[in-house]
């Protein structure tokens, strides 16, 4: 890498600046070396501290998560961000009356992010007797049974209607068909307003995480483990073919940026590795696999630690994963799958939050001297940033990365 400022660059047009952004950030993604170090920042309620506002704001109103995304985009030399990382749009869970998320203002703090709520072993949202209604119609289980007890509007089949279901209902729709239709205009906002490319598109969780994550939670998953192991499995394997088109069905259609996977209960100490071995690992390979076949790369956004399961990650074709790296230590994660596939992130979010300018300029020189040294890295935090994350620090990772991160 060079020790010296790079030169600062002829006035181009918008369009230009995006075209050279995305190729800079697909390049690196397919492990190859583009013109400089891309980079990609999952900022979501950092975008309201630096816009002005607070996550109340952000998360209620998708319309200014969307602006702050913008002004973001403007203001930061950036190659790609997420349309909208807040992601949640709090009129969704209040209009069908949701059970198991909190958002600011609405049972939190107004300047507290978005977050689930983990039910007890005995308030499970699925029941433990009810593995084979999910097994036999997993649209139908979701429909009839698992909307019904996470909302407090909704009505179970054979139950009296009422009014407020039927609103939950209609409203629920009416708003995820508002907010979802609105990307479009957002992403093309990003691209001719800002020149900055849409970072992902699609979505897919590993089935064992949607067992973990909305059904039986982390206790009744961990005890279903050892008491009806084959009901785990059969579950998963249930799942696979509706995650599957699910991600296909929101890919990039130009097959350009990756569909996201966020990994949360797959890794230790969640499950063991005998564990991920049996359940996770052989119900979420043979998706990338189809996905890769597809002509899509899949970002393995591997939240906590996953060193223990790199091995089982080299299994996947050459190219098919970028492995984002969070609680892991970056240059091991390099060292062990970057001949492979390319990584993201590993800037620790401590740092971006309670350190010094000087001490991030530092990290993220050893990373690019290291990680991003023959290509295939991508700048970005460990974790997504929230509103704890220090605007100074964002500004010094950009601006260094930017001028030290020339090839």
């Amino acid at each position: 890498m060079t020790t010296t400022t790079a030169p600062s660059p002829a006035p181009v047009s918008t369009s230009t600046r995006y075209e050279q952004r995305l190729a800079r950030y697909v390049a690196a993604m397919r492990n190859e070396k583009p013109d400089m170090v891309p980079i990609r920042p999952f900022v979501a309620e950092f975008t309201a501290k630096y816009a002005g506002m607070d996550c109340q704001q952000v998360t209620q109103d998708f319309r200014l998560a969307f602006d702050a995304a913008i002004r973001c985009a403007a203001d930061f030399d950036w190659d790609a961000v997420v349309a909208n990382m807040v992601y949640v749009w709090g009129m969704i869970p209040q209009v069908i009356g949701s059970r198991y998320l909190a958002v600011p203002g609405v049972g939190l703090e107004r300047d507290t992010g978005f977050q689930y709520l983990e039910p007890a072993e005995d308030g499970a949202w699925m029941r433990a007797d009810e593995y084979d209604a999910l097994i036999d119609d997993p649209t139908g289980y979701v429909m009839n049974v698992w909307m019904p007890r996470v909302s407090r509007y909704m009505v179970s089949p054979g139950e009296t209607n009422t009014v407020q279901n039927n609103l939950a209902w209609l409203k629920g729709g009416m708003s995820v068909m508002q907010y979802f239709t609105a990307f479009g205009g957002q992403i093309e906002r990003l691209r001719e307003e800002c020149g900055t490319v849409s970072a992902i598109a699609g979505i897919l969780k590993a089935p064992f995480d949607i067992i973990a994550d909305k059904f039986r939670g982390y206790l009744g998953l961990t005890m279903d483990l050892f008491e009806r192991p084959e009901k785990v499995m059969a579950a998963v394997k249930a799942m696979m073919p509706h995650m599957l088109h699910i991600a296909l069905s929101t890919a990039d259609p130009a097959k350009q940026v990756p569909i996201t996977i966020w990994m949360h209960r797959g890794c230790v100490p969640f499950i063991s590795p005998k564990q991920f071995d049996e359940y996770f690992w052989p119900t979420l390979k043979p998706i990338i696999e189809e996905i890769w076949g597809h002509g899509h790369q899949t970002l393995f956004y591997a939240e906590g630690k996953w060193k223990h399961h790199w091995g089982r990650f080299r299994e996947l074709p050459e190219g098919s994963i970028i492995y984002h790296c969070d609680r892991d230590d970056v240059f091991e994660a390099h060292a062990a799958l970057g001949d492979r596939f390319a990584i993201s992130g590993g800037i620790p979010n401590f740092l971006l939050s309670f350190g010094t300018p000087d001490q991030v300029r530092e990290y993220c020189r050893k990373v690019i001297d290291v990680v991003a040294a023959d290509g295939g890295y991508i700048m970005d935090a460990g974790a997504i940033m929230q509103n704890d994350t220090s605007i100074e620090n964002i500004k010094a990772m950009t601006e260094f990365t930017r001028e030290y991160g020339v090839y």
